[in-house]
């Protein structure tokens, strides 16, 4: 191909004779299109150029930039000051004295907190050794009576001999626990006829005063938060003639030495001594109670009265040392209550198995004078040997108590066998549907439309049939 410097020579004194006419024809229009390139080259640079141009344009005047200048501190005349020490220069010293670089005026939030939080302390340490001191007034009162009573007395390993003149001071330490601030418990066990007993002290909650007034402000506005109360709770639990069950077997051999007890077993009911104060609360919270009915007695005073199932059971437990109990207790007295039955409604047959416990809520006296109040306590204490040896009833009396119990087990054994029948037969669908996927997956598409078909018409004519019937 021709050097375009050649080819402008050839266009301006035209072309050798050696190029024939088509030749330099084509010639001249290669050329023509290589000038058209170049000139759209060139156009393109230009306006590159252009652009350029426009978009540093702004940036023509801008100053070049200079280093800051960084003050000496020397040269500064308001020195920076920390804050809370007025203005003043901070001494250099060491870390740990601190009074030499803080003020009190740098704790005002603190101050202003530590007289409630020294005052919420004094609070809950005088509220928790107050009630330490009622408790231990509490067990040196009734050790006495419980040591004469049972063998085994507290959590100790061995059981102390302990003086009737026992104080809170020479108390030893495993015959009562302290479950919280507020509740102490203690525990005896070792007697005929008794297999163990459950003791339970509950004081107001002087550790934390604001919580016990709201529960005391709840209790003005609902029925189901009852007040704050002071009161002591005693649980025995009656052999029944199950020893066998609780006591550990001796040496072998030992039987021919010692003597046997007596029979422990005595006939169930429910029988009640309650402060009329709290006969509502009880028959609506206890099961066993709401199976009784209630009747003044002319031998008790007129703040209490009889929760009984029979006349006969009220005239065997109504003795004369406990109606004298009764009576030098006063008001101290919330319930005595002789049951074999649950305390909340049982909903399996299993719950509805007797169980045979006599229950004694006192209040706590005030000054922690327990005088009125021991005799009751021991008299419940020997109550078992008394429904030992008279409790047993005659045929009409028993059968007048058995009727109720057998109609509460006949209730639930009626919903146990319910739902025994309805798990059964949920066992039998799925089984029954286990099958049908199974010969479903052996079959062909074919095969299983003509099965669902003969499925959804036996499903109709049985739907038929039901509808027959109760037209």
């Amino acid at each position: 191909m021709l050097p375009l410097a050649e080819y402008s020579e050839f266009e301006d004194h035209g072309f050798p004779e050696k190029y024939s006419w088509p030749k330099a024809s084509a010639i001249t229009s290669s050329f023509s299109r290589l000038r058209y390139a170049q000139s759209s080259v060139s156009k393109l640079e230009v306006l590159l150029i252009n652009c350029y141009s426009a978009d540093f344009a702004d940036f023509a005047d801008a100053p070049s930039p200079s280093p800051a200048s960084i003050p000496s501190a020397g040269s500064s005349s308001l020195p920076a000051q920390p804050t809370g020490l007025g203005g003043g220069p901070v001494p250099y010293t060491k870390w740990y004295r601190v009074w030499e670089r803080a003020q009190l005026s740098d704790f005002k939030g603190e101050l202003i907190l530590l007289p409630f939080l020294i005052l919420a302390i004094f609070v809950h340490l005088w509220g928790t050794r107050t009630n330490r001191r009622k408790s231990k007034k509490w067990m040196a009162a009734h050790a006495p009576v419980l040591n004469s009573e049972f063998a085994h007395v507290g959590y100790g390993s061995k059981s102390a001999q302990l003086d009737r003149l026992i104080t809170a001071d020479s108390l030893p330490q495993d015959l009562l626990k302290e479950k919280t601030a507020q509740d102490f418990q203690s525990y005896a066990t070792g007697r005929q006829n008794v297999a163990w007993v459950d003791l339970k002290l509950q004081l107001l909650r002087l550790s934390n005063p604001p919580l016990m007034g709201a529960e005391w402000l709840l209790s003005l506005f609902f029925e189901s938060f009852p007040a704050p109360r002071q009161m002591m709770d005693t649980v025995i639990y009656s052999f029944d003639g199950n020893e066998k069950q609780f006591v550990i077997p001796g040496v072998p051999g030992s039987e021919e030495v010692t003597a046997k007890p007596g029979n422990s077993a005595y006939d169930g009911f429910v029988f009640a001594i309650v402060n009329k104060s709290a006969m509502r609360h009880l028959r609506d919270e206890r099961y066993d109670v709401s199976l009784t009915y209630t009747k003044d007695h002319a031998k008790l005073p007129a703040w209490a009265t009889v929760m009984s199932e029979s006349a006969e059971v009220t005239e065997t437990v109504l003795t004369k040392d406990l109606i004298a109990a009764v009576e030098k207790a006063g008001e101290a007295l919330e319930y005595l209550i002789v049951t074999d039955q649950p305390v909340d409604k049982p909903t399996k047959l299993e719950e509805a198995v007797p169980r045979k416990r006599l229950y004694l809520c006192t209040k706590v006296p005030p000054r922690s004078d327990y005088s009125n109040t021991l005799p009751l306590f021991k008299t419940v204490l020997r109550l078992p040997d008394h429904l030992t040896q008279n409790a047993h009833f005659r045929p009409e009396v028993l059968r007048k108590l058995n009727q109720t119990r057998e109609t509460e087990i006949k209730k639930l054994k009626r919903v146990s066998d319910e739902e025994a029948e309805e798990e059964r037969k949920r066992l039998a669908e799925k089984v029954k549907k286990e099958e049908r996927d199974r010969k479903m997956r052996g079959m062909t598409a074919e095969e299983q439309r003509k099965f669902l078909e003969k499925e959804s018409d036996r499903k109709r004519k049985k739907d038929e049939k039901r509808m027959t019937r109760k037209g």
